[in-house]
């Protein structure tokens, strides 16, 4: 009888962990580890946890997402984004394990009038976009084959902390909303990138791929998204003004990559996908959340 494959999830308790376990399919089996109960940046304790489990993949889910934060946190960005990954995949390489890690269009500098490809070069602007890299480079550097880097943009849950629920708190609060409309990227359900793993892992798919629902949107475009939706599905009582603002208005401590749109087609055409536009994705989130 055919063994059922064993997939580690670390970061289990953030948004893509939990989309994982949500959607993860009925043929494996899975551990889930939280940061409370797998400490990545811990190299011993990767290790040990690794070889007793002896998983087939390790979905590396866990990640330091603070943006603005990372600027002055930097030691701490690169050992959960830099480092750590460098343990799973040592890890993987002394159990025979395979590695699925995610990444980020941060990496890019968003000077492209065109979607990133996988083989661009990068050129992170700011502290995370650094820190996400070396993360890549660790992995590669480490294991010559049997890894998956997916890079994603723009996730989004009803749960945790990220541009959708601070959307829909700051509309509720306040008279008006004030939204970046220089920035460009794509909106990206947790949910459909949990499923979009799955495939990955169950395909066995190697090498660097981007991920991020279909279309492309500015930070406004998607805020305005947000705010028609939540009160169609009835999660906004009254309507919320959105007022389109300029980076230059808006000062942050990380600098924002102008374009970070990925080029997906080259990981469309290997898992036989057809792509969901953004709009779908976050309406379907909207009604899951309204059920």
């Amino acid at each position: 009888m055919m063994q059922r494959p064993l997939i580690l999830i670390t970061g289990a308790a953030g948004q893509v962990g939990q989309a994982l376990i949500a959607t993860s399919p009925p043929d494996i089996d899975i551990i889930a580890l939280s940061r409370h109960q797998l400490n990545i940046c811990n190299f011993s304790a990767v290790m040990d946890t690794v070889a007793q489990i002896k998983p087939n993949w390790i979905i590396n889910a866990a990640a330091y997402t603070k943006v603005d934060h990372a600027e002055n946190d930097s030691d701490l960005a690169f050992s959960i984004n830099g480092d750590a990954p460098g343990y799973l995949a040592e890890a993987c390489l002394r159990v025979g394990s395979k590695l699925l890690h995610l990444s980020t269009d941060y990496i890019f500098d968003g000077q492209s009038s065109a979607p990133y490809k996988p083989t661009d070069i990068p050129n992170p602007i700011n502290i995370y976009g650094q820190s996400k890299l070396i993360g890549e480079k660790n992995i590669q550097k480490i294991m010559a084959k049997d890894y998956t880097i997916i890079r994603t943009a723009w996730v989004y849950d009803f749960t945790h902390r990220n541009f959708l629920t601070t959307m829909l708190r700051m509309m509720r609060e306040q008279n008006q909303v004030r939204v970046v409309v220089d920035q460009v990227g794509t909106p990206t359900s947790a949910y459909s990138l949990a499923k979009l793993l799955w495939i990955a892992i169950c395909t066995g798919i190697e090498g660097i791929f981007h991920y991020t629902d279909a279309g492309v949107a500015s930070w406004y475009d998607f805020a305005v998204a947000i705010e028609l939706l939540g009160r169609k599905y009835k999660i906004l009582e009254k309507e919320a003004a959105i007022k389109p603002i300029y980076s230059y208005e808006f000062k942050t401590l990380a600098k924002r990559p102008m374009f970070s749109v990925l080029d997906k087609s080259l990981t469309w055409d290997a898992l036989s996908m057809t792509p969901h536009h953004w709009l779908d994705s976050l309406e379907r989130v909207y009604k899951q959340q309204s059920n």
